[in-house]
């Protein structure tokens, strides 16, 4: 009997380390609003610094690829980009929780996908703008095992937030500090999660720093009332974009006047009231980390992250508080992760994306990918990063709609501000380029140039080596392609421009063998008019021409 027992017992532990080592991972997954990673936020953050940045890796070129609360949030919640979820705005006709739910997103997003494979998944904060007291229920967002969500129009109220709890009916929280609140239903969640022993996703989504909005007008970020009076005297950084004396941009940007300083110290103190705001999220980190690490098996199988939406200007190019510019500061966002196998204090600097979100989670979890992603797996393990052949060099940008300008100075700041962005970042160069619905174009080297001072588009001369005209027109091709991409289109586009197989980078299709394809016989990106959304009868052309071996053969002969 007893021999027995020992091999029952010798069984048993074979078959916990077994089951521990295909467990399938959580993940805690930290969302803040609006909050930036050129404005040097993530310094005043020591309690981001000491979990996250010492113990995980920094993506330094991270980018949300629509700089927009709403569309972003769609966009990262399905693995698609703003032109294929058709959410592309924060409210009605194009955008806010309605359309996501009219797309038919509700019934296919990253919780329902984790639930199918066994995940508990979970949910506080804001999830979308447009999900308000009287849209809610109709129907719930499905997918969750619990939520507390925040609902308009009381989501951007910091001391009166409305939340609704699974599906109870929504209530007020008057003189109760919002992102307190966040925290303490994430901790609530996860004693939850823990408790039932599978496999879990949380989500967590304070409104720090956004502004706090009310009847739609942007006011500095409401602090706890505990940080209130941290920082005297900050300021924002005045860096050589920061409202300079000559005027910066492209477009409608091009075209503002230079602030003064009563418009320059509010910007300060504007800038300070977010960062104080942090100080409540850092508050919320170091309470989950301090309940997991209560749970140190737990904690050794979960993978934290934190982002945020998008990014946040404040006087750069001389522009009132605001996001949805195609500027670094307002694409460049934060993203860390650590967990199993993540490189500690490490930062890498190959191009991601919010697209890239999903299927980084599903890569991670051991789940089949989607065709329809327009992102791909991140390499977040250091073993993913030493196997990686290769990846995308480059992220599509976009906006459709009129710029949102912010605080009480930015009502005459703003015009059309559609466009296609894409930035390039490969081997050896690094490139910025826009085409706006108004035909103005950017070009900006930004190894040289990275606050995007000096406008290269159609001037002569090189960078990297090569001729600026020739550049030009392959990165035009280049974004053409990515224009209405879907798929493997989005993350392999010069394999579609070149079907040969013999272009997998911009360096490779600056072979001047293909100057005259690129220059005389690509399609440009253009606009038919300036629109509010995605319209595909404005849009100009949509596809590109495709390289064949013949192409050559036939310019010459046309010629």
């Amino acid at each position: 009997m007893l021999f027995r027992l020992t091999d029952l017992l010798v069984a048993t532990s074979w078959f916990a380390l077994i089951n521990a080592a295909t467990k399938k991972p959580n993940f805690i997954f930290i969302i803040t609003d609006d909050q930036d990673l050129h404005l040097n936020s993530l310094d005043y953050q020591p309690a981001v610094q000491k979990h996250f940045i010492e113990q995980g890796t920094s993506f330094n070129r991270h980018f949300c690829t629509i700089s927009l609360c709403c569309p972003s949030r769609v966009s990262l919640l399905t693995g698609r980009a703003a032109h294929n979820t058709n959410v592309t705005d924060v409210s009605a006709p194009y955008g806010g929780y309605p359309k996501f739910v009219s797309e038919g997103w509700n019934d296919k997003y990253l919780p329902i996908w984790l639930q199918e494979e066994g995940y508990n998944t979970y949910y506080t904060g804001k999830l979308m703008n447009g999900h308000s007291i009287t849209t809610y229920n109709s129907p719930y967002a499905k997918g969750w095992t619990q939520n507390d969500f925040f609902l308009d129009p009381n989501t951007y109220i910091y001391y009166n937030v409305t939340l609704q709890h699974n599906q109870e009916v929504p209530k007020y929280n008057p003189g109760e500090y919002s992102t307190d609140l966040a925290a303490e239903r994430s901790v609530a969640h996860l004693d939850d999660a823990i408790s039932k022993g599978d496999p879990f996703f949380i989500g967590v989504a304070p409104i720090g720093p956004h502004a706090e909005t009310i009847g739609g007008v942007f006011n500095p970020a409401v602090p706890a009332e505990r940080h209130k009076n941290l920082f005297p005297g900050l300021k924002v950084p005045r860096t050589e974009n920061f409202n300079p004396d000559v005027p910066s941009g492209g477009s409608w940007i091009r075209t503002l006047e230079q602030l003064n300083q009563t418009v320059v110290d509010y910007n300060d103190e504007f800038y300070r009231r977010r960062i104080q705001a942090l100080q409540a999220v850092d508050d919320l980190v170091d309470s989950i980390m301090d309940r997991l690490e209560d749970h140190p098996d737990v904690l050794n199988n979960t993978y934290l992250i934190y982002t945020a939406d998008n990014g946040y200007h404040i006087g750069q190019h001389r522009l009132p508080p605001g996001k949805t510019c195609p500027i670094e500061e307002d694409y460049n966002v934060p993203f860390i992760i650590r967990g199993p196998g993540i490189g500690k204090g490490k930062a890498v600097y190959f191009p991601t994306s919010h697209t890239d979100i999903v299927p980084t989670l599903f890569n991670l979890a051991g789940i089949p990918l989607q065709d329809g992603f327009d992102g791909e797996p991140m390499p977040v393990t250091a073993e993913q990063q030493v196997a990686v052949v290769r990846r995308s060099e480059h992220v599509n940008l976009e906006f459709w709609g009129s710029a949102i300008p912010e605080g009480a100075y930015g009502d005459d700041a703003g015009g059309n501000n559609t466009y296609k962005s894409v930035r390039v970042i490969g081997d050896r160069y690094n490139i910025a380029y826009t085409v706006w619905c108004s035909n103005a174009h950017e070009l900006y080297d930004m190894e040289a140039d990275p606050r995007q001072m000096s406008n290269i588009y159609g001037t002569s001369g090189s960078i990297y080596g090569w001729s600026i005209e020739k550049l030009t027109a392959r990165i035009d091709g280049l974004l053409l392609t990515l224009k209405a991409c879907k798929g493997v289109v989005c993350t392999r586009p010069w394999e579609t421009l070149h079907p040969q197989g013999n272009v997998a980078s911009l360096r490779d299709a600056m072979a001047p063998e293909f100057d005259n394809f690129y220059t005389e016989q690509q399609k440009k990106v253009s606009f038919t008019a300036c629109k509010d959304g995605y319209l595909t009868d404005f849009e100009g052309a949509l596809e590109p021409v495709i390289y064949t071996a013949s192409s050559d053969i036939s310019l010459r002969y046309q010629m």
